[in-house]
């Protein structure tokens, strides 16, 4: 099996609450059966600082192209941003 990336975002009271809100979106969007290549997959995040000035997008697509060790294991963590108060940044690579 392959792997994709995803990066989507997701409201919560906290990041755990917004990265359980995304998974079951993604479930319902995409099945339970695995392999979806989407968030779906995932068990776990963790957060990421977001460096001062950087556009949280954009950072997201850098660090899963530069392989960062944090978010570069399809069966491990989902990367996470904080956008602002309730709202979270999702991303990583995915079983597919």
């Amino acid at each position: 099996m392959g792997a994709d990336t995803f990066i989507t975002t997701a409201r919560g009271s906290d990041a755990r609450d917004a990265f359980n809100a995304a998974v079951q979106e993604a479930q319902y969007d995409h099945g339970h059966a695995g392999y979806t290549g989407t968030i779906a997959e995932k068990h776990d995040f963790t957060v990421i600082p977001l460096p001062y000035g950087r556009e949280p997008y954009e950072y997201a697509e850098d660090l899963i192209y530069e392989s960062d060790r944090r978010i570069d294991d399809k069966w491990g963590p989902a990367g996470c941003l904080k956008l602002e108060d309730g709202k979270y940044l999702f991303f990583g690579w995915a079983s597919s």
